[in-house]
């Protein structure tokens, strides 16, 4: 039992220095969320594949007649970042994906 809380508290820990924050949600295979990084808004989704998860993003820049799509495998312990800059001063809007055991997590700051 204690070997199982400590692991679970491992998992929290590292999801927290991942993503930079505990606002992180679990998607499934197929499911499509819709993230928002300032200018650009689309969808993400992921295939379970043998070699790993398949993340595709489909971005439409405001204003813009053609999609921009990110392609992404993802190992258990891997993670990709897309991120939109700012003013000068201003952090970058980003969305973070993570692959940890048999989930992916997105980073539920960008969510729309």
């Amino acid at each position: 039992m204690k070997k199982r809380i400590a692991f679970l508290v491992a998992c929290a820990v590292a999801m927290t220095v991942v993503s930079g924050s505990v606002c992180a949600d679990k998607i499934k295979p197929i499911e499509g969320k819709r993230i928002d990084l300032g200018t650009f808004g689309g969808v993400a989704y992921y295939t379970a594949k043998p070699d790993g998860y398949h993340l595709v993003v489909t971005l439409m820049p405001s204003g813009a007649e053609t999609p921009v799509r990110f392609i992404a495998t993802l190992a258990p312990g891997q993670s990709v970042t897309l991120s939109t800059p700012r003013k000068l001063g201003e952090p970058a809007v980003e969305v973070h994906f993570q692959h940890l055991g048999d989930d992916l997590f997105i980073d539920a700051a960008a969510l729309e």
